[in-house]
């Protein structure tokens, strides 16, 4: 009987002290598949959409008009995965270099995109069909889109900056390579779309300037993700 009592306790201590890593590891895997579904969600409306085209307009536009919900869905979701990717990282690397503002700042661009959201951006550029070409006067929702966004990129970018001087102190000289140039072709990219043109070389630009921040908050999700000690059962 005692030995029954022994087993079940070990069994009960071993599902108790699995438990954090299971969480840690759900957080994470939020953070890996939120780049994934966002960029997938935006490129078939892209497609899909009535007068959107991929080499002229910006994903935010997508926002407007009958089937907006869903790019307003994208945007919400997205962020809400990033946050919990954030929270996952916080939960790995709290203790380490760049444990406190890398995922800090990641967040805070999970909540940019939640902004990003709430508030529709401004119809312009010809869509939705209907609207004049070019820019037109900013309603107040379309400026602070403007300004969560803003925040949300910023944040972004000063992440990949973090991690890289993480890297580069642990001599880890490709990812931090990674992470610069992730931060910098990143905002390179910001900087051209909000100037406001739709030339195709600055969109097309803007669009793989996501691609390519998504991927890297994949990648860093998933390579904290496989340190994770393994959970049975």
């Amino acid at each position: 009987m005692r030995n029954a009592n022994l087993t079940h306790n070990a069994r009960v201590s071993s599902a108790t002290s699995d438990m954090p890593t299971r969480v840690t590891r759900v957080l994470l895997a939020s953070g890996v598949i939120a780049g994934p579904l966002y960029v997938l969600a935006a490129l078939i409306q892209g497609l899909t959409r009535p007068g959107f085209d991929l080499l002229h307009h910006d994903v935010s536009l997508l926002s407007n008009g009958e089937l907006g919900w869903i790019q307003i869905t994208n945007f919400m979701v997205t962020g809400l995965l990033v946050i919990a990717g954030a929270v996952g990282m916080r939960r790995v690397i709290q203790r380490s270099r760049g444990g406190t503002w890398g995922p800090l700042f990641i967040g805070l661009y999970g909540l940019g995109l939640i902004g990003a959201g709430i508030f529709v951006a401004d119809p312009m550029n010809g869509f939705p069909p209907g609207t004049p070409a070019g820019a037109h006067a900013i309603s107040w929702h379309g400026l602070m889109h403007l300004v969560t966004a803003g925040i949300g990129f910023t944040a972004l970018i000063a992440a990949c900056f973090v991690f890289a001087h993480r890297f580069a102190a642990l001599a880890q000289r490709g990812w931090a390579a990674f992470s610069v140039a992730t931060g910098v072709i990143f905002f390179a990219a910001f900087a051209g779309v909000a100037s406001g043109s739709d030339q195709a070389l600055i969109v097309i630009g803007f669009w793989m300037g996501v691609i390519l921040a998504f991927a890297w908050i994949s990648v860093m999700a998933a390579r904290l993700m496989a340190g994770l000690p393994d959970v049975k059962g």
